[in-house]
């Protein structure tokens, strides 16, 4: 089956408003979410990432943003934030977007992702 027939609205929201959800289900709501929930929501979790991001790795800083506003960052610069090789970062973007059936994560070079 499909990741996108995986869930529906409903579903994802229960599981983001459950009081004792596993970590990994939540992420994989959130995940349906960003890519196939209603634009709002979509927002909504794109902000709280990047918030979250800011708040984790302080020292990764976008190579820079569309003009929707949305940020790129640079591959090798998320390794090192990381601790990890650019291969392995390149690998995992691979899996999760192989677990997810599609393209998830957007580049405008080979340098960087958003």
């Amino acid at each position: 089956m499909e990741f996108k027939n995986l869930w529906d609205l409903a579903s994802a929201m229960q599981v983001l408003s459950h009081d004792t959800v596993d970590s990994k289900l939540w992420a994989e709501a959130v995940e349906w979410l960003i890519q196939h929930g209603p634009p709002e929501i979509q927002k909504l979790l794109i902000e709280a990432s990047a918030s979250a991001t800011t708040k984790s790795f302080p020292e990764l800083k976008p190579s820079h943003i569309t003009a929707d506003g949305e940020p790129y960052y640079n591959i090798k610069e998320l390794a090192a934030s990381m601790g990890i090789t650019e291969a392995e970062v390149r690998s995992i973007l691979k899996k999760k977007e192989a677990d997810l059936e599609g393209q998830v994560f957007h580049s405008d070079t080979k340098q960087t992702i958003h």
